[in-house]
């Protein structure tokens, strides 16, 4: 006689895929292996999977600026926004456009300038003649991946308002509030050479973004590789259409619920706790980080983790992430203004000196 065979699930009842993108078993659903069996080669997770297809696409189109790529969808993934310093010219739009394609959500840019109102970014009603009404006409902040081109040259009315949407994922005009759709990335960027005519972001505002990614130049490598990449003449729409959609918006929203299953370890979370707290009594900062930003490198390392192909966090994920979530939440005393010290070298100073916590 056979044995009798289990019954199967419907398929209405089979588990998604995105809920097994965590879990330690291997593409073929058998349970995790046992402590004896670790040494043999696993498959990659999905989530990592789901990560390399991804970047994999987006190099297609943008060369370098991995801590842009990696930073961004970090935040993406983690439901955060990301503040840039750059010099103009490192294809901070192409990357807009490129990852957009690849995510299938639909991207915008604004250029703020000293005229900007508020208005020109939420939109405003619209007198329509033919139905004698008011109507609400869209801004463009109505869309998924919003690059704020050059933040800081607006006053600070007009760049308080788009930092309040990115707080509450919703326009609020007229007493009437529409929301935007989800995901909603905003990357703002600041030119860290000209001071002339521009705003600095206050404390309070920088505080909600994610993190602040401080790009440089490409390697010599790298930009050798975009002249060739470019020495064809090509339409670049051509080229965008060209790239394999990855996934959705819809799709993007459950793995950042399925990310926040991530497992992190009470001894993470005190060594997140002493890092934060050490940096508002560093001699060196006159202002230290906020409680969000413990919170910000607990989502981070969480999102990374899984990106890695692991379903808990460890201190390497935590140390990586530090300085994106950190640099724009300390001030520097006046003396170190003074003795020109640098803010990444401080922390990265004080990351070194907190013990990291055995899991």
């Amino acid at each position: 006689m056979h044995d009798p065979q289990p019954p199967q699930r419907p398929d209405s009842l089979q588990p998604d895929p995105l809920e097994r993108a965590l879990s330690p078993s291997d593409s073929t659903g058998s349970p995790a292996p046992p402590p004896e069996a670790l040494r043999v080669p696993r498959p990659a997770s999905p989530a990592r999977e789901f990560f390399d297809r991804i970047t994999g696409e987006v190099g297609k189109i943008f060369v370098g600026q991995d801590e842009l790529v990696l930073g961004t969808l970090v935040a993406l993934f983690s439901g955060g926004h990301v503040l840039i310093e750059s010099v103009p010219g490192l294809g901070k739009t192409l990357f807009v456009r490129t990852l957009g394609r690849v995510l299938g959500c639909q991207f915008g840019r604004i250029q703020f300038t000293a005229d900007l109102m508020p208005s020109d970014i939420t939109g405003a009603p619209v007198f329509d003649m033919k139905t004698q009404e008011f109507r609400f006409r869209p801004g463009p902040v109505f869309t998924q991946l919003l690059l704020a081109d050059e933040i800081n040259r607006s006053p600070a009315k007009t760049h308080a308002a788009l930092l309040e949407i990115m707080q509450e994922y919703r326009v609020t005009v007229e007493r009437t509030s529409h929301k935007l759709k989800r995901p909603f990335l905003v990357m703002a960027t600041q030119n860290p050479i000209e001071a002339e005519g521009t705003y600095n972001l206050p404390e309070a505002q920088l505080d909600r973004f994610l993190f602040k990614l401080v790009l440089d130049y490409p390697s010599e490598e790298e930009e050798s590789n975009i002249l060739t990449m470019h020495s064809v003449r090509e339409d670049l729409d051509n080229r965008l259409a060209a790239l394999s959609t990855v996934t959705s918006p819809e799709d993007i929203v459950k793995w950042e619920r399925l990310f926040g299953n991530v497992r992190v370890a009470p001894a993470l979370v005190d060594f997140i706790n002493k890092i934060v707290r050490l940096t508002r009594q560093w001699p060196q900062f006159h202002m230290g980080a906020s409680p969000r930003a413990g919170l910000t490198l607990m989502t981070g390392a969480r999102t990374l983790a899984a990106f890695r192909g692991r379903d808990y966090a460890v201190p390497d994920d935590v140390v990586e992430l530090a300085l994106p979530a950190l640099r724009h939440r300390v001030i520097l005393s006046a003396e170190a203004e003074v003795e020109g010290q640098n803010v990444d070298d401080l922390l990265r100073a004080l990351v070194g000196s907190v013990e990291v916590p055995r899991l």
